[in-house]
């Protein structure tokens, strides 16, 4: 069952309660459509929140789909979901899952990281209606370390024993042991929320949590990058047209092969072996195959498409550009030479976040992302009234507890630095009421 081991923090001798396996707690494996009724209908007829965790096989397989979902309500078993056994095609799943999913409405969802489950539980149908993430809600209250383990030990003194983070969970049959560890992630859930939430409203950030938890659930699954075969590691490396139609094309090939065999593109040929091509192309087939530096499991098996793939690139008047064009505004890096005014704007409202994460004790990228900031720095409003900066806030997605305690401050900076469209003396004065109107939009 469990033992206990002592452990240092902060130089205090604190003794921690090491979990091993589930308290008390009978676990269930559900791999056939029988068991998921018997399932469905065990958590049908309890009460509470839903504890909710999946296991994906990152790194391992191209798809992003949950090979493992672990739910548990206070008075039931914990039930460790199979979807491959009773979906083995993805697009059945949320056929398959729609009893559970209707169930799973009930009552809101207890996850830690939760944007990183939502996507593969949607994939199967599965929506969350309230969200209470843990691992968010610990960032606002301001702790340090913020993994499940690390936030279980902090407040409810246990330590989850995590051996099996980054295991292949497409394996089958899963080995008894990485169940007990996915079984554990959802045991201390409840609890976990329970001393979390004490610790916000103790805080008085109970309201700023909720607000965040709605906006996880809020958010869009952004569109893939444009390019995205010029993020491989080594890019830097490829100057010229023609190296770049090589390196897109050979990308473009393990990308389609990837999704084909259902495997990480990296375990196919690695970038470096792209890279490495590249850079010195083989002028046959034989002396592709021959490559020392083309290396990876499918080098060999897949040679005929990495050579008709290199031919194309080699051939093709489809040459990317060496650079594309900008989207959005310019890097910030670039401001202080190009953009003298929006830095100075930037550099003060960093200073504004800065005290205010030290005052709250909350992470400077959870008092506001990065990338509203120096959205709002590099085109703030024209009227620099805080009603407008308030609108604007609104407008990139700031949360109203964000612009309640950042607005203020903002507006300073946007009057020290007025637009260079502003006459001299037309900055307008602070409008007291637009901070407090956030509540009533």
């Amino acid at each position: 069952m469990t033992e206990t081991a002592q452990t240092a923090e902060n130089t205090d001798e604190v003794l921690l309660e090491l979990l091993k396996e589930p308290r008390e707690t009978q676990v269930i494996f559900v791999d056939t459509l029988q068991a998921l009724a018997d399932a469905t209908k065990t958590l049908a007829e309890a009460k509470g929140l839903f504890a909710i965790d999946a296991e994906r096989a990152s790194g391992f397989k191209y798809s992003q789909r949950a090979y493992l979902v672990q739910v548990y309500r206070r008075g039931t078993p914990i039930f460790l979901i199979d979807p491959a056994a009773l979906a083995p095609d993805v697009s059945d799943a949320p056929k398959v899952f729609s009893a559970l999913a209707e169930v799973m409405q009930q009552a809101p969802w207890i996850l830690h990281s939760a944007s990183q489950d939502l996507p593969c539980l949607r994939e199967m149908g599965i929506e969350c209606p309230e969200l209470i993430d843990t691992e968010l809600g610990s960032r606002i209250a301001g702790f340090e370390r913020v993994g499940l383990g690390a936030v279980c030990e902090r407040l409810l003194g246990v330590r989850l024993a995590k051996e099996h983070s980054a295991v292949d969970w497409s394996i089958r049959p899963l080995h008894s042991d990485w169940l007990t560890y996915a079984a554990l992630d959802v045991d201390v859930l409840p609890d976990l929320h329970d001393a979390l939430i004490k610790e916000l409203k103790q805080q008085k950030k109970i309201e700023w949590a909720r607000q965040e938890f709605a906006h996880t659930l809020e958010m869009k699954r952004r569109d893939p990058k444009v390019d995205r075969w010029r993020g491989m590691n080594g890019m830097q490396h490829l100057r010229d047209q023609r190296s770049l139609a090589i390196a897109r094309e050979l990308w473009l090939t393990r990308e389609a092969l990837a999704a084909k065999v259902d495997v990480s593109p990296g375990r196919l040929i690695p970038d470096a072996s792209i890279v490495a091509v590249v850079q010195n192309p083989p002028k046959t087939r034989p002396e592709l195959a021959g490559f020392k530096a083309f290396t990876g499991r499918a080098r060999g098996t897949y040679l005929d498409s990495w050579w008709d793939a290199l031919e194309k690139g080699l051939t093709t008047r489809d040459l990317p550009p060496v650079k594309l064009p900008a989207i959005g505004i310019p890097n910030h890096r670039n401001w202080p030479q190009r953009f003298p005014e929006a830095d100075a704007r930037l550099q003060t409202a960093k200073a504004v976040i800065a005290e205010l994460s030290k005052l709250h004790n909350v992470p400077a990228e959870n008092i506001l992302k990065p990338d509203t900031m120096r959205e709002l720095c590099f085109a703030p409003p024209k009227d620099a009234s805080l009603q407008s900066l308030v609108g604007a806030l609104l407008n990139l997605g700031a949360r109203h507890w964000q612009i309640e305690l950042v607005a203020a401050g903002f507006i300073e900076a946007m009057q020290a630095q007025p637009v260079a469209s502003q006459e001299a003396g037309e900055v307008l004065a602070p409008d007291a009421t637009a901070v407090d109107s956030v509540q009533q939009q």
